[in-house]
């Protein structure tokens, strides 16, 4: 037998490329089985799981110690979020049990409920106009108090700005600012000053109410975000500032680019985080001062919708959908925060 001939007789051996096997299996042009995707799914879930094991025996004490966090996030957070997804599919009255009925609940949302998109309309104005507007004003109040040197000054421009937060119900305050009487400031201020004639009714007039509404949630943005912002500043290593003059940074503008909030990406995630979520579940303070339901539904969020279905007229399934509807959106606007911030410095 020649060389040849045994090369020939053993390429014709050979599969082409892409041929399959006596097992079904695919090969690809190296000569290498292409996995199917279940099999490679269930066998990564399974060195997953493996490893995970591993790891809590190796710190168990550590799990130990987060295991009630655990229970409590899974037991009030994760599963009545999925029972919600669930019965947004149904239709549930508390009294009854639930019936099946699809994708109704989103087509009557849409389709045939024009308060719900009102309130969306709402809703988004408020997230629009106060959730980056209280983002920016909560880092820059932050950062003007950050710079002064007494401690004892800086603590107390710190509380005086996060008090209105702290503070419950301070809100209703703006309530007796814009009473719809002669005894409100502001109607008693501008009778006296001569700017009007007769008593304005700010929270029964829609063209007044969502104005005074904004400010009033301006006015209690200095929250949880605030505070993260006030020690993501003071944990700043001052070489780097330093190292940046050195480097070529020549004002402040350029030393908060390059250098402080690079080093508060962590806080600003958090900031962002609290503040999207808060502006898209604003309620409590609309209803306290504009009535539930308002006047011409001019402040009527995603929330309060949520309210009155859930609340008032019991209508689990058809609120159930609205609190997945907002669910989803907060969800895409963190995420949407996210790769935005991870552009920060650049």
């Amino acid at each position: 037998m020649s060389v040849g001939t045994g090369i020939k007789r053993k390429a014709k051996i050979l599969p082409d490329a892409g041929a399959q096997d006596g097992s079904g299996l695919k090969k690809d042009g190296g000569g290498e089985k292409k996995q199917p995707l279940v099999p490679m799914l269930f066998a990564y879930a399974k060195i997953r799981r493996k490893h995970l094991f591993t790891e809590i025996k190796k710190n168990k004490s550590a799990y130990f110690m987060i295991m009630p966090y655990c229970v409590l996030f899974l037991l009030f957070y994760l599963i009545p979020v999925c029972i919600s997804v669930g019965l947004s599919f149904t239709n549930f009255n508390v009294l009854e049990p639930p019936k099946f009925v699809g994708l109704r609940n989103y087509i009557d949302l849409f389709f045939a409920d024009n308060i719900f998109l009102t309130a969306v309309k709402n809703t988004f104005v408020f997230a629009i106009i106060t959730g980056p507007l209280g983002y920016f004003m909560a880092l820059f109040i932050a950062w003007m108090i950050n710079d002064i040197k007494n401690k004892k000054l800086r603590a107390f421009m710190t509380l005086l700005f996060y008090a209105p937060t702290i503070s419950g119900q301070a809100y209703i305050i703006w309530k007796f600012i814009f009473s719809s009487d002669l005894y409100g400031i502001a109607n008693g201020w501008l009778m006296r000053l001569g700017m009007i004639s007769e008593p304005i009714l700010w929270f029964e007039d829609a063209s007044y109410c969502m104005k005074i509404s904004i400010v009033v949630i301006l006015w209690m943005s200095m929250g949880t975000g605030f505070l993260s912002f006030i020690a993501g500043l003071q944990n700043v290593d001052r070489s780097l500032y330093e190292a940046g003059y050195m480097d070529g940074v020549k004002n402040r503008f350029q030393e908060l680019w390059y250098i402080t909030l690079p080093s508060m990406k962590e806080q600003l995630l958090f900031g962002a985080v609290m503040t999207v979520t808060s502006s898209f579940a604003i309620h409590d303070q609309l209803a306290a001062l504009a009535g539930f339901p308002s006047v011409k539904y001019c402040v009527h969020t995603v929330v309060s919708h949520l309210v009155d279905y859930g609340s008032v007229r019991l209508e689990m399934g058809y609120a159930s959908a609205i609190a997945t509807l907002l669910f989803v959106v907060m969800i895409a606007c963190n995420k949407l925060i996210q790769k935005l911030l991870g552009k920060v410095g650049k």
